[in-house]
């Protein structure tokens, strides 16, 4: 298996009519992926790189069910941080799972393809988190410079480096512990679909973007902050 270019096979979760309760443990069993493989720290290096006053307003591009969205708010109500959040994602069951898990409404979820999105004021900051790999390079070139252009801040990226061993890795755990067929199909693809450092070099310079920092993450991923 060569992991020497990207696969545009398309996951199952990028197709129609998928049953409620699928997607909601295939967001579940996500939210713990990432809470037990540092993804969830990572989206926090992303907001404070980026935080410098104690307003803000945040807003994810492909939220999913808005786990990132629920830690970014209790990270900010222990650093005594007023913030507001807006989720946005086109899938109407991961918008209906995201607003069952927010009940007290502190969340904005907004489910619409992101680039139909008009905000009032612009976010501070904008991020996307494993939502890239989802898309050709070309459609990256149009997301990067449309997260720039709707933030006063900056924006950041927390997505998959595609390597054989974080593929093989997230098989094995998968097949063995996950319920969900979603996610036992789509986290080793997900990897297959993820990136290398010199693609992503090559959309931001396609973009026109110059002023953003590439870091390597464990457990294989990227964190692309970009500064305004």
């Amino acid at each position: 298996m060569s992991f020497k270019y990207r696969s545009y096979q398309k996951e199952l979760l990028d197709g129609n009519n998928i049953p409620f309760a699928d997607i909601k443990l295939n967001m579940q069993e996500l939210d713990f992926i990432n809470t037990h493989l540092g993804g969830h720290k990572i989206t926090l290096r992303g907001v404070r790189a980026l935080a410098d006053k104690n307003v803000l307003h945040i807003s994810e591009v492909g939220c999913g069910g808005g786990d990132n969205l629920r830690v970014i708010k209790n990270w900010c109500e222990e650093k005594n941080i007023s913030v507001k959040l807006t989720g946005i994602d086109i899938n109407r069951e991961c918008i209906l799972f995201a607003r069952e898990r927010s009940s007290n409404k502190d969340i904005n979820f907004i489910c619409s393809d992101y680039k139909l999105v008009h905000f009032d004021s612009f976010p501070d900051i904008i991020f996307s988190s494993l939502f890239c790999h989802h898309f050709t390079s070309e459609e990256l070139i149009k997301m990067m410079q449309w997260m720039y252009n709707h933030c006063k801040m900056g924006f950041f990226i927390n997505d998959l480096h595609r390597h054989p061993f974080a593929f093989h890795s997230i098989r094995v755990l998968t097949k063995t512990f996950s319920k969900s067929y979603m996610v036992k199909h789509d986290a080793p693809l997900s990897v297959k679909r993820g990136f290398a450092k010199k693609e992503w070099q090559k959309i931001f310079a396609q973009a026109g973007i110059k002023n953003y920092k590439i870091k390597w993450q464990w457990a294989f991923r990227w964190l692309i902050i970009c500064f305004k």
